[in-house]
């Protein structure tokens, strides 16, 4: 994981996961909207695994 895509991931979750698929990105996008702090650990998770 960059130091660029953790910034993302802070500021704006669903951006951060933008090349890892539909599914990624719609799961972060929901749960972002739910509440940042979901979105976030989801985002982190996503970018760690690859």
């Amino acid at each position: 994981m960059s130091l660029l895509r953790a910034i993302f991931a802070i500021l704006f979750p669903p951006l951060a996961v933008l090349d890892k698929g539909c599914g990624s990105i719609l799961i972060v996008t929901l749960l972002t909207l739910i509440c940042w702090i979901p979105g976030l650990l989801a985002a982190l998770v996503i970018l760690n695994e690859s």
